[in-house]
């Protein structure tokens, strides 16, 4: 079984269906490869697809008037980019670069929607995706808004520990200076809160890998936003 149709069957968004229906979106799918750094697309780009990653990681950002970047999303495996304005009908809300060498496959718009209209068990799956998509956004703008550095950074290092299966050994599958971006802040301000981090006791750096020692104390840390004084 080929890569593309195994990450398929276990995709965010197409999980879950029967084999037959999985054959037919992978027939209307065109394969995309990108190096590292190369954009995906533009900022107000028209919405004419949206892609699926099968190997590979993509940064979803926004630019600000002075050029800064704000990331919006690290999209990985299994994960896909663009739906949301592809059913819309509008154009790209955001800019899309490959972090590193990416696989993606791409979904017409037009053949997409062809297929979707006689599929309702796929309709389903895309009104979870986009209420999922929404909930991370809220939760995103929450901790930009509400919360200090030391409870952002706490806040992402627990998300990232559920997503990979509650392990207290996490991978952060990007740099420390995109990390810092995601979080909205700069990467001297990064490295103090996690030095902080460190002296208290609550995780040790393993090479690119970060341990949780403490999840307790890092819970109360996200939800109160800021270190205790």
């Amino acid at each position: 079984m080929k890569k593309a149709h195994q990450v398929l069957l276990k995709s965010q968004l197409f999980g879950g269906l029967p084999e037959e229906h999985i054959e037919e979106i992978r027939k209307i799918s065109v394969d995309k490869h990108f190096n590292k750094g190369e954009i995906i697309f533009f900022d107000g780009d028209e919405g004419v697809g949206f892609y699926l990653v099968v190997e590979g990681s993509v940064n979803v950002y926004k630019l600000s008037p002075e050029g800064k970047e704000q990331i919006l999303h690290i999209v990985k495996e299994g994960e896909t980019i663009g739906a949301v304005p592809v059913f819309s009908g509008k154009s790209f809300p955001a800019n899309a670069r490959a972090i590193s060498k990416s696989h993606l496959l791409f979904f017409p718009r037009e053949k997409f929607m062809h297929l979707l209209i006689n599929k309702p068990s796929l309709t389903m799956n895309i009104l979870a995706l986009l209420s999922m998509r929404l909930r991370e956004f809220t939760i995103q703008v929450e901790n930009l808004s509400l919360k200090e550095i030391p409870g952002r950074l706490a806040a992402y290092l627990l998300y990232l520990s559920q997503e990979q299966g509650g392990k207290d050994l996490i991978k952060l599958n990007l740099s420390k200076v995109q990390l810092a971006n995601l979080l909205g802040t700069g990467p001297e301000s990064l490295s103090r809160a996690l030095g902080n981090m460190k002296s208290r006791k609550l995780v040790e750096e393993e090479g690119a890998n970060i341990r949780l020692i403490n999840s307790d104390a890092l819970k109360k840390l996200a939800e109160n936003g800021r270190h205790a004084r």
